[in-house]
């Protein structure tokens, strides 16, 4: 059994709840955190190796240590959870289910970066959950762990919600401090990072809901003992959001040191496939990462096992691998159509850029209008190629990531599925009826000569 930090208490009834989860060991991280100096935290946290889990996979102590601290001038930590990946709703589980454990960890965070405001910007489609949250911090409030002058120590600390529109672009973290600020969400220019001029133009750290829920574990065990768990650089658990073609979709939290083919395969995570289906692809990381073919799903170019952790997936670069990302991970049987999730996707990307930057503006409209094309049987070959030009000119090309969240996924369909592509184009008519199937996607790689 893989081992639990962030879910250990889930199952228990009325743990959303302040008197349920303080039974249970809640807030008595956020006790110990208080009483050590805030240098004594952050290097827990840098000792523990977490990396950000929202999918960048930046060391948080480190990103931490970056906040500068002018004398007089207040800092923020705002919790980023814009979660709009299609594919990752692990963040919604925790709010939803264990919201202390979030408030608990932003306690944690707030103090040893010396923010006395605090906030969480969650996105707009999630309707439900700030009443839930700002019930959590009206308990913490009434139990002496939010407000003035927590629990005798002269930290004083306020935590509010601020609720999106519902726009993807808000996950980056500068379009997510203007429009916390009230303005339209575009991203800003970086020189000036947000640790140094962020919220209000003051030193603000921007981390994701699992990041910052995984401070408290860290600190009831220490960075030390979290940093033993896991493998390498990917240390501590991690949450996957497990949907699409298996049996038992959900979210899991995963050590990451166990095989892809396990955590697809076995009863205690995604159950297989369903009906006996075999597998085709798989996006693991969120709807932006590359998706990977069967056989470089299972192993990597070289014929080791496949690793659910950051290295691992990452292992060959885009050529031959992919990347953990924030963990959406989405299975593909033999009956699903490449080219008709690459084209949702480009759909996606298209209506949620904000278009201040041109390659993005334009090259995702002509992304999955090229792609809408080739699923409709109207396609030329020459669109494949065309394709591949526009990705390859929207890449690195833009102000924020969202450039390359919608190239990425073109790219390594057409790299991996390029065959598909062709036959969607060859056979126009046939392709309206029946998906091109499994095709040589699950074949055992060629060894490669060492």
């Amino acid at each position: 059994m893989s081992k639990k930090l962030l879910l250990k208490n889930a199952h228990i009834e009325g743990i959303r709840y302040f008197e349920t989860y303080r039974k249970n060991g809640g807030y008595e991280a956020a006790e110990k955190a208080l009483k050590m100096t805030t240098d004594e935290v952050l290097e827990e946290v840098k000792t523990s190796g977490l990396r950000g889990r929202g999918g960048a996979g930046f060391p948080t102590g480190m990103k931490w240590s970056f906040l500068a601290k002018p004398e007089g001038v207040p800092r923020h930590l705002v919790v980023n959870a814009d979660e709009s990946e299609p594919g990752t709703f692990k963040d919604r589980y925790l709010m939803e289910f264990l919201p202390h454990l979030l408030i608990e960890g932003m306690l944690i965070s707030s103090y040893t970066l010396g923010s006395n405001v605090s906030y969480i910007y969650i996105r707009g489609e999630y309707s439900w959950i700030p009443d839930i949250l700002e019930e959590a911090i009206e308990e913490a409030k009434a139990a002496g762990f939010l407000g003035k002058n927590i629990l005798g120590t002269g930290f004083d600390c306020e935590i509010y919600v601020q609720r999106g529109a519902g726009a993807y672009i808000c996950g980056e973290e500068t379009a997510l401090l203007e429009s916390l600020e009230g303005k339209r969400g575009n991203p800003r220019l970086k020189p000036p990072f947000p640790a140094i001029k962020g919220l209000w133009e003051r030193p603000t750290v921007v981390n994701n809901v699992e990041t910052i829920a995984a401070v408290v574990p860290i600190i009831e065990i220490s960075g030390a003992e979290y940093a033993k768990i896991g493998v390498g650089r990917s240390t501590g658990t991690k949450l996957i959001s497990a949907c699409g073609n298996i049996n038992k979709p959900g979210v899991y939290e995963i050590d990451m040191t166990i095989t892809v083919e396990e955590f697809i395969y076995s009863d205690e995570y995604c159950g297989g496939i369903p009906n006996g289906k075999k597998l085709k692809a798989c996006i693991p990381g969120g709807s932006s990462v590359p998706i990977v073919p069967a056989n470089l799903l299972l192993k990597t170019i070289n014929g080791e096992p496949r690793y659910m952790n950051y290295e691992s997936l990452a292992d060959g670069g885009f050529a031959t691998g992919t990347m953990m990302g924030s963990g959406g991970f989405i299975v593909l049987d033999e009956d699903q159509c490449v080219v008709n999730h690459t084209m949702t996707l480009a759909r996606f990307y298209n209506h949620e850029s904000c278009g201040q930057c041109t390659p993005c503006r334009e090259g995702t409209g002509w992304m999955y209008k090229i792609l809408k094309k080739i699923e409709k049987g109207e396609g030329k070959m020459a669109d494949i190629d065309l394709l591949w030009d526009i990705q390859r000119k929207i890449e690195g090309n833009t102000i924020c990531p969202l450039g390359d969240a919608a190239a990425w996924p073109v790219a390594a369909a057409i790299r991996h599925f390029r065959d598909e592509f062709e036959w969607h184009v060859n056979n126009p008519e046939l392709s309206q009826t029946q998906n091109y199937g499994l095709a040589n996607y699950a074949d055992p790689i060629p060894a490669v000569a060492k």
